[in-house]
């Protein structure tokens, strides 16, 4: 039954969900120029403020379909299209540029209602100074076109400097920022404990620093097994000279680095340089869990925590760490495993082989190995997502209880 009227009041109007009449004249305008041409729109809020990023092969069909009434459209999308009072495009000459835009953009303003990395700080790397003549090795979060070699990201600086550390126990390289001229009188501590070779002093030559330096590097990229051939000759070739000390040297540094790959599981017989990567979600974020393999050897894992996944299909949020990941990841595999195939595979493709320089496919592996793998990184994203959801769980109980500590303290009464 009807509520009864008011007398003397109009009973309001149905609600009705008319995007397109809540905008602004100049809004207006602007959706109506919009060209038919790929590339990037910025949606505004009433502070100027970018509150999305998006990218369309054609610029009028796709941002003109926010305005437009439709029971399609999520609850996300009704909080954008509320919020938005200014557009912006930029007009470019293909999709991938566009892409590549986008990604940019997207790292550039976080956008609230774009799919994003929680953290807004840059991922650290390792970086190899290869240009320099002694080339140093060392922590930082920014990738340029420099000439440096770059291994990353990592999710923390804990998680490099603990790679730094298990580096330097077994390849002697430089830790001190001293200039290098091999005529010092006096080398510093790490020579005397083996923890460096001591190019100050001229210990070693400049070529026999760089081929550490590149040792380094091999171990890095997971090529051991390079680095193990090349010790075991120098080994040999320092035994037949009778440098019997230089010699344990070189089979101390083969068992340490025989000892840490006997722990890295073999999970390609096919020796392949792959990236497995899945998630899991809830409640308006996800965890990604990334599986680095390296010559068919699982290297490493790393997680990164998404926002803005409320909403979102599984394949728009894998598309979208796809482009942010690989527009700052150091090393880019030839293949990248996944759970379910992404709308843009094509583009993405294309994309990351011109980063690369060479072939990239997307795979979604149906049986085998392959198939264990993604299925391991999803089991991982999802307990990773459920331990850290408990931290904070706790964090946030013990801030409520220390409020409450300092509300009784202060007699202060119940907001």
């Amino acid at each position: 039954m009807a509520a009864p009227a008011v007398p003397g009041l109009t009973p309001p109007a149905p609600l009705c969900y008319n995007p397109l009449a809540m905008v602004e004249e100049a809004l207006k305008e602007k959706l109506d120029a919009l060209p038919a041409k790929p590339g990037v729109y910025l949606m505004r809020d009433v502070h100027g403020r970018v509150i999305y990023v998006g990218k369309a092969v054609n610029l009028r069909a796709r941002v003109r379909s926010y305005f437009h009434a439709s029971s399609q459209h999520t609850p996300k999308v009704r909080r954008l299209v509320g919020e938005v009072r200014d557009l912006e495009v930029i007009v470019t000459d293909s999709e991938l540029e566009a892409l590549i835009l986008e990604a940019n953009l997207i790292k550039r303003y976080h956008p609230r209602f774009n799919v994003r990395f929680r953290d807004d700080k840059q991922y650290p790397y390792i970086k190899v100074n290869w240009q320099d003549p002694y080339p140093r090795i060392h922590l930082t979060r920014r990738v340029e076109r420099d000439g440096a070699r770059y291994y990353g990201p990592y999710t923390s600086s804990q998680a490099v400097s603990q790679t730094l550390d298990a580096l330097r126990k077994i390849f002697p390289f430089l830790t001190c920022t001293r200039e290098i001229t091999g005529k010092d009188r006096r080398p510093c501590l790490y020579y005397h404990i083996r923890r460096c070779a001591g190019p100050c002093i001229g210990a070693v030559t400049q070529e026999e620093y760089r081929e550490i330096v590149a040792q380094v590097c091999l171990f890095l990229e997971g090529r051991t097994e390079k680095v193990l051939e090349d010790l075991q000759e120098k080994m040999e070739k320092a035994a037949e000279a009778l440098q019997f000390e230089r010699a344990a040297q070189y089979r101390d540094q083969i068992r340490a680095i025989q000892a840490v790959t006997e722990r890295q599981k073999v999970v390609s017989a096919a020796l392949a340089d792959q990236d497995v990567i899945a998630f899991a979600r809830d409640d308006g974020q996800a965890c990604v869990h990334v599986f680095f393999v390296r010559n068919g050897k699982l290297l490493g894992r790393e997680y990164f925590l998404l926002e803005g996944t409320e909403g979102e299909p599984d394949e728009e949020i894998m598309s979208a760490f796809l482009k942010q990941f690989y527009s700052g990841a150091a090393h880019i595999p030839r293949e990248i495993l996944l759970p379910e195939q992404v709308d843009e595979a094509t583009v993405i493709e294309e994309w990351l082989r011109d980063r690369r320089g060479r072939k990239v496919s997307l795979r979604v592996p149906r049986r085998g190995k392959a198939k264990v793998l993604v299925r391991m990184a999803q089991e991982n994203a999802l307990e990773t997502l459920k331990m850290l959801r408990a931290e904070w769980a706790a964090l946030n109980g013990r801030t409520t209880e220390a409020l409450s500590e300092l509300q009784a303290a202060l007699g202060l009464p119940d907001p």
